[in-house]
Protein backbone atom coordinates (compact mmCIF):
# COMPACT_ATOMS: atom_id res chain seq x y z
CA UNK A 1 0.00 0.00 0.00
CA UNK A 2 1.30 3.52 -0.67
CA UNK A 3 1.45 6.21 1.25
CA UNK A 4 -1.25 8.22 -0.49
CA UNK A 5 -3.23 4.92 -0.88
CA UNK A 6 -2.70 4.64 3.06
CA UNK A 7 -3.95 8.28 3.68
CA UNK A 8 -7.17 8.06 1.38
CA UNK A 9 -8.06 5.32 3.86
CA UNK A 10 -7.05 6.33 7.23
CA UNK A 11 -9.93 6.92 9.54
CA UNK A 12 -10.42 10.66 11.22
CA UNK A 13 -8.97 10.29 14.68
CA UNK A 14 -11.34 11.10 17.62
CA UNK A 15 -10.77 14.31 19.27
CA UNK A 16 -9.12 13.14 21.91
CA UNK A 17 -6.64 11.41 20.11
CA UNK A 18 -3.66 13.67 19.57
CA UNK A 19 -0.99 11.26 18.40
CA UNK A 20 -3.47 9.76 15.77
CA UNK A 21 -4.39 13.54 14.75
CA UNK A 22 -0.58 13.91 14.12
CA UNK A 23 -0.46 11.24 12.48
CA UNK A 24 -3.84 12.01 10.09
CA UNK A 25 -1.69 15.45 9.79
CA UNK A 26 1.65 14.22 8.64
CA UNK A 27 -0.36 11.88 6.01
CA UNK A 28 -1.77 14.29 3.92
CA UNK A 29 1.61 15.59 2.47
CA UNK A 30 1.93 12.03 0.44
CA UNK A 31 -1.43 13.26 -1.11
CA UNK A 32 -0.80 17.13 -1.11
CA UNK A 33 3.00 17.66 -0.71
CA UNK A 34 3.19 20.96 0.61
CA UNK A 35 5.15 22.31 -2.49
CA UNK A 36 2.69 21.37 -4.46
CA UNK A 37 0.65 24.98 -3.32
CA UNK A 38 3.81 26.73 -4.69
CA UNK A 39 1.48 26.23 -8.13
CA UNK A 40 -0.67 28.55 -10.36
CA UNK A 41 -1.05 28.85 -14.03
CA UNK A 42 -4.63 29.96 -15.72
CA UNK A 43 -6.32 26.75 -17.21
CA UNK A 44 -7.17 26.99 -20.89
CA UNK A 45 -10.87 26.48 -19.75
CA UNK A 46 -10.91 29.33 -17.05
CA UNK A 47 -13.78 31.31 -16.60
CA UNK A 48 -13.58 35.19 -18.23
CA UNK A 49 -13.02 36.92 -15.37
CA UNK A 50 -15.52 40.06 -16.17
CA UNK A 51 -18.29 37.42 -16.97
CA UNK A 52 -17.93 36.67 -13.56
CA UNK A 53 -18.30 39.75 -12.16
CA UNK A 54 -21.15 40.76 -14.38
CA UNK A 55 -23.15 37.26 -12.93
CA UNK A 56 -22.21 38.53 -9.56
CA UNK A 57 -23.96 42.12 -10.36
CA UNK A 58 -27.43 40.81 -11.35
CA UNK A 59 -27.85 39.95 -7.77
CA UNK A 60 -27.36 43.50 -6.66
CA UNK A 61 -28.91 47.21 -6.25
CA UNK A 62 -28.27 47.88 -10.42
CA UNK A 63 -27.47 51.98 -9.45
CA UNK A 64 -24.65 51.03 -7.03
CA UNK A 65 -22.90 48.24 -9.56
CA UNK A 66 -21.03 51.27 -11.07
CA UNK A 67 -20.16 52.74 -7.71
CA UNK A 68 -18.10 49.00 -6.96
CA UNK A 69 -16.57 48.93 -10.55
CA UNK A 70 -15.51 52.35 -9.32
CA UNK A 71 -13.70 51.67 -6.53
CA UNK A 72 -12.07 48.26 -7.56
CA UNK A 73 -10.70 50.24 -11.06
CA UNK A 74 -8.81 52.54 -8.58
CA UNK A 75 -5.97 50.03 -8.60
CA UNK A 76 -5.00 46.13 -8.71
CA UNK A 77 -5.25 45.87 -4.89
CA UNK A 78 -9.27 47.35 -5.32
CA UNK A 79 -9.61 45.24 -7.97
CA UNK A 80 -8.39 42.31 -5.76
CA UNK A 81 -10.63 42.91 -3.06
CA UNK A 82 -14.13 43.09 -4.98
CA UNK A 83 -12.58 39.78 -6.84
CA UNK A 84 -13.02 37.28 -4.08
CA UNK A 85 -15.34 35.00 -6.80
CA UNK A 86 -12.68 34.83 -9.35
CA UNK A 87 -10.13 33.57 -6.80
CA UNK A 88 -12.38 31.40 -5.08
CA UNK A 89 -12.90 29.81 -9.18
CA UNK A 90 -8.97 29.90 -9.59
CA UNK A 91 -8.77 28.26 -5.83
CA UNK A 92 -10.68 25.44 -6.26
CA UNK A 93 -8.68 24.37 -9.36
CA UNK A 94 -5.62 24.23 -7.17
CA UNK A 95 -3.84 20.79 -4.97
CA UNK A 96 -6.12 20.73 -1.71
CA UNK A 97 -4.76 19.67 2.09
CA UNK A 98 -7.72 18.20 2.61
CA UNK A 99 -7.56 19.53 6.27
CA UNK A 100 -10.56 21.34 6.46
CA UNK A 101 -11.60 24.42 8.60
CA UNK A 102 -14.20 27.34 8.55
CA UNK A 103 -12.99 29.73 5.90
CA UNK A 104 -12.79 33.91 6.01
CA UNK A 105 -13.75 33.13 2.41
CA UNK A 106 -12.07 36.53 2.02
CA UNK A 107 -8.68 37.04 4.04
CA UNK A 108 -7.12 39.93 2.04
CA UNK A 109 -5.21 42.24 4.74
CA UNK A 110 -8.28 44.55 5.19
CA UNK A 111 -10.20 42.68 6.11
CA UNK A 112 -7.91 42.43 9.46
CA UNK A 113 -8.22 44.91 12.53
CA UNK A 114 -9.11 46.33 15.63
CA UNK A 115 -12.69 46.29 17.48
CA UNK A 116 -14.09 46.64 20.61
CA UNK A 117 -14.50 43.00 22.69
CA UNK A 118 -17.58 42.15 24.48
CA UNK A 119 -15.36 41.94 27.32
CA UNK A 120 -14.71 45.83 26.51
CA UNK A 121 -10.81 45.19 25.50
CA UNK A 122 -9.58 46.43 21.82
CA UNK A 123 -8.29 43.14 20.01
CA UNK A 124 -7.01 42.35 16.74
CA UNK A 125 -8.68 39.93 14.70
CA UNK A 126 -10.46 39.18 11.29
CA UNK A 127 -13.44 41.48 10.70
CA UNK A 128 -15.23 40.48 7.70
CA UNK A 129 -16.72 37.27 7.28
CA UNK A 130 -19.39 37.49 4.50
CA UNK A 131 -17.95 34.86 2.62
CA UNK A 132 -17.23 32.87 5.36
CA UNK A 133 -17.88 28.84 4.70
CA UNK A 134 -16.04 25.77 5.09
CA UNK A 135 -12.90 24.73 3.28
CA UNK A 136 -9.23 23.51 3.25
CA UNK A 137 -7.37 25.92 5.21
CA UNK A 138 -4.76 26.95 2.66
CA UNK A 139 -7.22 28.90 0.13
CA UNK A 140 -7.56 31.25 3.18
CA UNK A 141 -3.72 31.24 3.39
CA UNK A 142 -3.19 31.94 0.13
CA UNK A 143 -5.81 34.89 -0.23
CA UNK A 144 -4.02 36.51 2.66
CA UNK A 145 -0.40 35.97 1.14
CA UNK A 146 -1.10 37.19 -2.35
CA UNK A 147 -3.01 40.15 -0.87
CA UNK A 148 0.23 40.80 0.70
CA UNK A 149 1.81 40.67 -2.63
CA UNK A 150 -0.70 42.90 -4.62
CA UNK A 151 -0.33 45.40 -2.50
CA UNK A 152 3.23 45.60 -1.85
CA UNK A 153 3.68 45.75 -5.96
CA UNK A 154 0.84 49.36 -5.83
CA UNK A 155 3.24 50.78 -3.21
CA UNK A 156 6.25 50.10 -5.17
CA UNK A 157 8.09 48.01 -2.66
CA UNK A 158 11.44 45.91 -4.13
CA UNK A 159 10.96 42.45 -5.11
CA UNK A 160 13.06 41.53 -2.14
CA UNK A 161 10.85 43.63 0.41
CA UNK A 162 7.81 41.62 -0.75
CA UNK A 163 9.37 38.27 -0.92
CA UNK A 164 10.47 39.33 3.18
CA UNK A 165 6.52 40.36 3.59
CA UNK A 166 4.65 37.59 2.17
CA UNK A 167 7.20 34.95 3.45
CA UNK A 168 6.55 37.02 7.09
CA UNK A 169 2.77 36.23 6.95
CA UNK A 170 3.15 32.30 5.67
CA UNK A 171 5.93 32.08 8.25
CA UNK A 172 3.40 33.80 11.12
CA UNK A 173 0.52 31.40 10.40
CA UNK A 174 2.68 27.93 10.46
CA UNK A 175 4.62 29.17 13.31
CA UNK A 176 1.37 30.09 15.08
CA UNK A 177 -0.54 27.21 14.35
CA UNK A 178 2.36 24.89 15.99
CA UNK A 179 2.20 26.86 19.28
CA UNK A 180 -1.49 25.83 19.19
CA UNK A 181 -0.92 22.38 18.62
CA UNK A 182 1.22 22.46 21.68
CA UNK A 183 -1.08 24.51 24.06
CA UNK A 184 -3.02 23.10 26.45
CA UNK A 185 -6.70 22.58 25.01
CA UNK A 186 -8.44 25.70 26.68
CA UNK A 187 -4.79 27.70 26.27
CA UNK A 188 -5.34 27.02 22.18
CA UNK A 189 -9.17 27.86 22.35
CA UNK A 190 -8.94 31.58 24.28
CA UNK A 191 -5.45 32.85 22.63
CA UNK A 192 -6.28 36.21 21.05
CA UNK A 193 -4.13 39.50 20.43
CA UNK A 194 -5.05 42.33 21.79
CA UNK A 195 -4.02 46.29 21.26
CA UNK A 196 -1.82 45.91 24.45
CA UNK A 197 -0.08 42.74 23.60
CA UNK A 198 0.83 44.16 20.06
CA UNK A 199 2.28 47.54 21.24
CA UNK A 200 4.60 45.38 23.81
CA UNK A 201 5.20 43.13 21.23
CA UNK A 202 6.58 46.33 18.65
CA UNK A 203 8.65 47.25 21.37
CA UNK A 204 10.46 44.20 22.00
CA UNK A 205 10.78 44.34 18.31
CA UNK A 206 12.57 48.21 18.51
CA UNK A 207 14.65 46.84 20.51
CA UNK A 208 15.88 43.91 18.49
CA UNK A 209 15.86 46.31 15.42
CA UNK A 210 13.27 45.20 13.61
CA UNK A 211 11.17 47.99 13.84
CA UNK A 212 11.49 51.77 14.42
CA UNK A 213 9.87 54.61 16.29
CA UNK A 214 7.73 55.09 12.87
CA UNK A 215 6.09 51.61 13.62
CA UNK A 216 4.92 52.19 17.04
CA UNK A 217 3.87 55.60 17.00
CA UNK A 218 1.88 54.45 13.95
CA UNK A 219 -0.06 51.73 15.88
CA UNK A 220 -0.13 54.00 18.69
CA UNK A 221 -2.41 56.59 16.08
CA UNK A 222 -4.21 53.88 14.77
CA UNK A 223 -5.48 52.06 18.85
CA UNK A 224 -6.20 55.80 19.92
CA UNK A 225 -8.23 56.39 16.26
CA UNK A 226 -9.93 53.22 17.01
CA UNK A 227 -10.57 54.29 20.72
CA UNK A 228 -12.75 57.67 19.52
CA UNK A 229 -14.58 55.70 16.44
CA UNK A 230 -17.55 54.51 18.32
CA UNK A 231 -21.48 54.77 18.61
CA UNK A 232 -21.19 58.35 19.98
CA UNK A 233 -18.67 59.11 17.00
CA UNK A 234 -20.88 57.72 14.00
CA UNK A 235 -24.02 59.76 15.77
CA UNK A 236 -22.48 62.75 15.77
CA UNK A 237 -21.57 62.28 11.92
CA UNK A 238 -24.49 60.61 10.67
CA UNK A 239 -27.67 62.67 12.45
CA UNK A 240 -29.13 65.02 12.68
CA UNK A 241 -32.56 66.50 14.43
CA UNK A 242 -35.25 67.83 12.29
CA UNK A 243 -38.91 69.18 13.83
CA UNK A 244 -37.56 67.60 17.04
CA UNK A 245 -36.81 64.15 15.73
CA UNK A 246 -33.31 62.59 15.29
CA UNK A 247 -32.79 61.54 11.41
CA UNK A 248 -29.92 60.16 9.79
CA UNK A 249 -28.14 62.56 7.10
CA UNK A 250 -28.88 62.21 3.49
CA UNK A 251 -25.25 61.82 1.39
CA UNK A 252 -26.56 59.98 -1.80
CA UNK A 253 -25.70 58.21 -3.58
CA UNK A 254 -23.89 56.81 -0.37
CA UNK A 255 -26.59 57.20 2.33
CA UNK A 256 -30.30 57.47 1.01
CA UNK A 257 -32.66 57.35 4.10
CA UNK A 258 -35.46 55.48 3.72
CA UNK A 259 -38.18 57.84 3.04
CA UNK A 260 -36.15 58.56 0.02
CA UNK A 261 -36.61 55.20 -1.52
CA UNK A 262 -40.39 54.80 -0.72
CA UNK A 263 -42.90 57.30 -2.70
CA UNK A 264 -45.57 56.85 -0.73
CA UNK A 265 -46.03 57.92 3.27
CA UNK A 266 -48.13 54.99 3.79
CA UNK A 267 -45.36 52.75 2.68
CA UNK A 268 -42.76 54.83 4.68
CA UNK A 269 -45.38 54.03 7.87
CA UNK A 270 -44.98 50.27 6.80
CA UNK A 271 -41.85 49.71 5.96
CA UNK A 272 -41.02 51.48 9.41
CA UNK A 273 -43.41 49.13 10.99
CA UNK A 274 -41.74 45.73 9.18
CA UNK A 275 -38.36 47.37 10.74
CA UNK A 276 -40.22 46.66 14.15
CA UNK A 277 -41.03 43.78 13.33
CA UNK A 278 -37.73 42.66 11.78
CA UNK A 279 -36.10 44.14 14.71
CA UNK A 280 -37.36 42.00 17.62
CA UNK A 281 -36.97 38.64 15.62
CA UNK A 282 -33.45 39.13 15.07
CA UNK A 283 -33.52 39.93 18.97
CA UNK A 284 -34.04 35.74 19.33
CA UNK A 285 -30.95 35.47 17.29
CA UNK A 286 -28.66 36.80 19.92
CA UNK A 287 -26.84 35.02 22.16
CA UNK A 288 -28.44 35.58 25.32
CA UNK A 289 -31.40 36.81 23.83
CA UNK A 290 -33.39 36.34 27.18
CA UNK A 291 -31.81 39.21 28.99
CA UNK A 292 -30.21 41.57 25.96
CA UNK A 293 -29.38 44.85 25.92
CA UNK A 294 -31.17 45.45 22.65
CA UNK A 295 -34.67 45.18 24.38
CA UNK A 296 -34.33 48.85 26.03
CA UNK A 297 -33.53 50.60 22.93
CA UNK A 298 -36.25 51.65 20.46
CA UNK A 299 -36.80 51.88 16.77
CA UNK A 300 -36.03 56.19 15.18
CA UNK A 301 -34.99 55.46 11.71
CA UNK A 302 -33.02 53.80 9.05
CA UNK A 303 -31.10 54.64 5.63
CA UNK A 304 -29.57 52.65 2.81
CA UNK A 305 -25.66 52.87 2.77
CA UNK A 306 -23.15 51.47 0.82
CA UNK A 307 -20.19 49.67 2.57
CA UNK A 308 -16.70 48.65 1.37
CA UNK A 309 -15.69 47.56 -2.35
CA UNK A 310 -16.35 43.82 -2.75
CA UNK A 311 -19.50 44.52 -0.93
CA UNK A 312 -21.18 47.65 -2.94
CA UNK A 313 -24.45 46.99 -4.70
CA UNK A 314 -25.73 44.47 -1.95
CA UNK A 315 -27.84 45.71 0.32
CA UNK A 316 -27.05 47.24 3.44
CA UNK A 317 -28.83 49.55 6.00
CA UNK A 318 -27.91 51.71 8.75
CA UNK A 319 -30.49 51.63 11.52
CA UNK A 320 -30.76 54.17 14.50
CA UNK A 321 -32.12 53.28 18.09
CA UNK A 322 -32.85 55.21 21.29
CA UNK A 323 -31.98 53.94 24.69
CA UNK A 324 -33.24 55.88 27.52
CA UNK A 325 -33.19 59.54 25.25
CA UNK A 326 -31.16 60.85 22.71
CA UNK A 327 -28.35 61.31 24.27
CA UNK A 328 -28.18 57.50 24.16
CA UNK A 329 -28.08 56.42 20.80
CA UNK A 330 -27.35 53.15 18.72
CA UNK A 331 -26.25 52.34 15.50
CA UNK A 332 -26.85 48.86 14.20
CA UNK A 333 -25.88 48.09 10.67
CA UNK A 334 -28.21 45.11 8.50
CA UNK A 335 -26.15 43.76 5.72
CA UNK A 336 -27.12 41.05 3.08
CA UNK A 337 -25.81 38.09 3.58
CA UNK A 338 -25.95 36.20 -0.32
CA UNK A 339 -24.57 32.29 -0.70
CA UNK A 340 -21.00 32.32 -0.14
CA UNK A 341 -18.87 32.59 -3.37
CA UNK A 342 -16.62 29.40 -1.89
CA UNK A 343 -20.17 27.79 -1.90
CA UNK A 344 -20.39 26.63 -5.57
CA UNK A 345 -16.64 24.79 -5.39
CA UNK A 346 -17.21 23.09 -2.00
CA UNK A 347 -19.99 21.62 0.06
CA UNK A 348 -23.56 23.18 -0.08
CA UNK A 349 -24.48 25.23 2.85
CA UNK A 350 -25.70 24.11 6.28
CA UNK A 351 -28.07 26.71 6.71
CA UNK A 352 -31.17 27.68 5.54
CA UNK A 353 -30.61 31.72 6.18
CA UNK A 354 -27.27 33.13 4.35
CA UNK A 355 -26.97 35.25 7.41
CA UNK A 356 -27.37 32.54 9.89
CA UNK A 357 -23.75 31.27 7.62
CA UNK A 358 -22.26 34.47 8.40
CA UNK A 359 -23.20 34.82 12.39
CA UNK A 360 -22.62 31.10 12.84
CA UNK A 361 -18.92 31.22 11.14
CA UNK A 362 -17.79 34.77 12.57
CA UNK A 363 -18.75 33.56 16.28
CA UNK A 364 -16.55 30.01 15.34
CA UNK A 365 -13.54 31.98 14.19
CA UNK A 366 -13.35 35.36 16.13
CA UNK A 367 -11.81 34.98 19.48
CA UNK A 368 -14.77 37.58 20.79
CA UNK A 369 -17.53 38.50 18.51
CA UNK A 370 -19.79 41.83 18.96
CA UNK A 371 -23.23 41.11 21.23
CA UNK A 372 -25.67 42.77 18.71
CA UNK A 373 -24.19 39.86 15.90
CA UNK A 374 -27.34 37.89 14.72
CA UNK A 375 -29.52 37.17 12.03
CA UNK A 376 -32.94 37.68 9.91
CA UNK A 377 -35.10 37.06 6.54
CA UNK A 378 -36.56 40.12 5.29
CA UNK A 379 -39.41 39.77 2.70
CA UNK A 380 -39.05 42.79 0.27
CA UNK A 381 -39.86 44.19 -3.38
CA UNK A 382 -41.84 41.97 -5.05
CA UNK A 383 -41.81 39.58 -2.02
CA UNK A 384 -38.36 38.34 -2.55
CA UNK A 385 -36.94 37.17 0.97
CA UNK A 386 -33.52 38.57 1.51
CA UNK A 387 -31.53 37.26 4.40
CA UNK A 388 -29.32 39.74 6.79
CA UNK A 389 -26.92 39.64 9.29
CA UNK A 390 -26.87 42.38 11.88
CA UNK A 391 -24.37 44.38 13.80
CA UNK A 392 -23.26 47.14 15.51
CA UNK A 393 -21.93 49.73 13.08
CA UNK A 394 -19.21 51.09 14.81
CA UNK A 395 -17.45 49.57 17.82
CA UNK A 396 -13.62 50.87 18.24
CA UNK A 397 -13.13 49.93 14.20
CA UNK A 398 -9.67 50.65 13.24
CA UNK A 399 -7.40 49.15 10.46
CA UNK A 400 -4.16 49.78 8.34
CA UNK A 401 -4.04 52.46 6.10
CA UNK A 402 -2.90 50.05 2.99
CA UNK A 403 -2.21 53.68 0.61
CA UNK A 404 0.20 54.45 3.12
CA UNK A 405 1.97 51.13 4.09
CA UNK A 406 5.96 51.48 3.98
CA UNK A 407 8.03 48.04 4.24
CA UNK A 408 8.72 47.75 7.52
CA UNK A 409 5.82 48.34 9.06
CA UNK A 410 3.85 46.12 6.26
CA UNK A 411 6.09 43.21 7.17
CA UNK A 412 5.63 43.45 10.97
CA UNK A 413 1.22 43.25 9.78
CA UNK A 414 2.06 40.49 7.96
CA UNK A 415 3.15 38.58 10.38
CA UNK A 416 0.34 39.63 12.55
CA UNK A 417 -2.28 38.87 10.19
CA UNK A 418 -0.94 35.33 9.97
CA UNK A 419 -0.71 34.84 13.21
CA UNK A 420 -4.21 35.73 13.58
CA UNK A 421 -5.11 33.29 10.79
CA UNK A 422 -3.66 30.75 12.47
CA UNK A 423 -5.79 31.56 15.84
CA UNK A 424 -9.18 31.45 13.88
CA UNK A 425 -8.58 28.00 11.88
CA UNK A 426 -7.32 26.80 15.02
CA UNK A 427 -10.80 27.35 16.52
CA UNK A 428 -12.52 25.90 13.50
CA UNK A 429 -10.60 23.52 12.37
CA UNK A 430 -8.01 20.85 13.61
CA UNK A 431 -4.83 22.88 14.76
CA UNK A 432 -2.88 19.23 15.78
CA UNK A 433 -3.49 18.00 11.97
CA UNK A 434 -2.93 21.24 10.08
CA UNK A 435 0.41 21.69 12.45
CA UNK A 436 1.35 18.18 11.58
CA UNK A 437 0.99 18.97 8.06
CA UNK A 438 3.13 22.17 8.19
CA UNK A 439 5.86 21.34 9.87
CA UNK A 440 8.47 22.73 11.25
CA UNK A 441 10.62 23.70 8.07
CA UNK A 442 9.90 26.34 5.92
CA UNK A 443 8.78 24.33 2.65
CA UNK A 444 5.47 25.45 2.92
CA UNK A 445 6.16 28.78 3.53
CA UNK A 446 8.30 29.09 0.28
CA UNK A 447 5.57 27.37 -1.67
CA UNK A 448 2.91 30.14 -0.86
CA UNK A 449 5.29 32.86 -1.22
CA UNK A 450 5.61 31.39 -4.69
CA UNK A 451 1.72 30.89 -5.06
CA UNK A 452 1.47 34.34 -4.27
CA UNK A 453 3.61 35.97 -6.32
CA UNK A 454 1.93 34.11 -9.67
CA UNK A 455 -1.38 35.02 -8.31
CA UNK A 456 -0.35 38.57 -8.19
CA UNK A 457 0.56 38.18 -11.97
CA UNK A 458 -3.22 36.63 -12.82
CA UNK A 459 -4.97 39.20 -10.57
CA UNK A 460 -2.69 42.46 -12.72
CA UNK A 461 -4.01 40.33 -16.03
CA UNK A 462 -7.49 39.83 -14.48
CA UNK A 463 -7.12 43.82 -13.66
CA UNK A 464 -6.37 44.98 -17.21
CA UNK A 465 -9.29 42.68 -18.37
CA UNK A 466 -11.77 44.53 -16.03
CA UNK A 467 -10.44 48.16 -16.82
CA UNK A 468 -10.49 47.42 -21.13
CA UNK A 469 -14.38 46.12 -20.11
CA UNK A 470 -15.40 49.66 -18.42
CA UNK A 471 -12.83 51.66 -21.27
CA UNK A 472 -15.27 49.40 -24.28
CA UNK A 473 -18.66 50.01 -22.72
CA UNK A 474 -19.41 46.50 -21.80
CA UNK A 475 -18.86 47.52 -17.76
CA UNK A 476 -19.70 50.56 -16.37
CA UNK A 477 -17.82 52.37 -13.81
CA UNK A 478 -18.67 55.47 -11.54
CA UNK A 479 -15.36 56.73 -9.48
CA UNK A 480 -14.74 59.17 -7.09
CA UNK A 481 -17.59 57.59 -4.25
Amino acid sequence: MNDETQTSTMTTPAPSDFEGRRAFGRAARARTPRSSHAAWSAPEDRIDPVSLLEEQATSRVTDLVPVRHGRMMVSPFTFYRGAALLMAADLARTPSSGLIVQLCGDAHLSNFGLFGSAERRLVFDINDFDETHPGPFEWDVKRLVASFEIAGRHRGFTDEERRQIILAAARGYRERMLAAAESTVLDAWYDHLDAETVQGWLKEQKESDNAEKRQIRTFDAVVAKARTKDRMLAFSKLVSTEGGRMRIIADPPLIVPVEDLIDESSDIFNAEESMRDILAAYQTTLLAAARHPLAEYRYVHMARKVVGVGSVGTRAWIVLLRGRDDADPLFLQAKEAQASVLERFTEPCEYENQGERVVRGQRLMQASSDIFLGWQRVRGEGGLERDFYVRQLHDWKGSLDAEKAVPKGTLLYARICGETLARAHGRSGDRVEIAAYLGKSDTFDEAIADFAEAYADQNDADYRAFTDAIAGGRLEAVQGL
